[in-house]
């Protein structure tokens, strides 16, 4: 029989659940939540409604993992970000599936933040849990956040401090915008990306980007990527700016933090980061980290690792 930890994840656009056994995920499963063609989003009440109807058949396949094994603690994402008011309806759907598997096993419910998990699914998948110890910078970069930390060690989880963020748009709605408007269907990164290395890179233009001291706007770029394709009707020129606006923005941020903190390693989260041209921009000059696509993108198993670090697994 072996010991288990489990995680629990209800982002607004998946629903999570990862198994941890002694620092290792073996299992990290996901159901996305369905947005309707054309649409750009979720409202909050659709997202809760959705994560409802995806939780019973994500557990009937997690039930055979856990058959016959110990399951020790149940971690759960319930706000976005660690800080005092952070707070999103979606999240109330994990806890209440988290509790349920508290009193079936008996065990602890362990809360963690849906960002921490993120920070931490990054370092596991990128052989970078040695960071934990000392200080590091994250990037969190998704539809629902852009935002630059410092990360430094607070027991067997991180304290984060915000260093910068968008003003406006964040990078991953950005995308999605544009790549509705282009015909695709949300959410957008994975097409996005085909799409943008089927333009011909030396005619994509290069874009006015806007950042001071690790602060951003990114609302410009869906405004110039319009124009362009007005003017071109080129949708794949068209991608191809978007993806080099960001990049390019990052790029920016990311020397900001370094010019703050210099040498100091960055790790990259959040499912913009799985974009593997920002993560050839973003990797050099180093240390750099990034998560593989399946914990990159929302998941369960940093929030599972959390939760083995909190009730001591680490430590034994």
């Amino acid at each position: 029989m072996s010991v288990l930890w489990l995680g629990v994840d209800s982002s607004n656009y998946t629903t999570s659940v990862a198994v941890c056994a002694e620092g290792k995920i073996i299992a990290n499963l996901k159901r996305p939540l369905p947005v309707r063609e054309g649409e750009r989003g979720l409202r909050q009440s659709d997202a809760v409604f959705a994560h409802v109807k995806n939780f019973p058949s994500l557990m009937a396949e997690l039930a055979p993992i856990l058959r016959g094994h110990e399951v020790r603690a149940v971690a759960c994402s319930t706000t976005p970000r660690d800080e005092e008011g952070s707070y999103m309806p979606c999240f109330l759907a994990g806890q209440a599936v988290a509790s349920a598997l508290c009193a079936a096993c008996g065990v602890e419910m362990i809360p963690v933040s849906h960002q921490n998990g993120h920070i931490m699914a990054a370092l596991y998948s990128a052989g970078a849990e040695h960071l934990i110890g000392s200080p590091f910078a994250a990037f969190h970069v998704s539809g629902g956040t852009t935002e630059v930390l410092y990360v430094e060690p607070k027991g067997n989880s991180f304290a984060v401090t915000l260093v910068g963020e968008t003003a406006d748009l964040n990078a991953g709605q950005l995308i999605d915008r544009v790549g509705v408007t282009l015909g695709l269907r949300f959410p957008c990164g994975p097409a996005l990306e085909r799409l943008a290395a089927e333009a011909d890179r030396k005619a994509v233009p290069r874009p006015r980007v806007s950042v001071s001291e690790c602060r951003c706007n990114l609302s410009g770029g869906e405004n110039m990527a319009a124009q362009l394709l007005k003017k071109t009707g080129d949708r794949a020129l068209t991608a191809a700016f978007v993806m080099e606006f960001i990049a390019r923005t990052l790029e920016a941020m990311r020397d900001d933090v370094r010019a703050k903190y210099p040498n100091i390693p960055i790790v990259f989260a959040g499912g913009v980061m799985s974009n593997r041209m920002l993560q050839s921009r973003l990797a050099k000059p180093g240390p750099a980290y990034f998560a593989e696509p399946a914990f990159s993108a929302d998941n369960a198993a940093g929030v599972a690792l959390l939760g083995w670090r909190a009730a001591g697994g680490a430590d034994a």
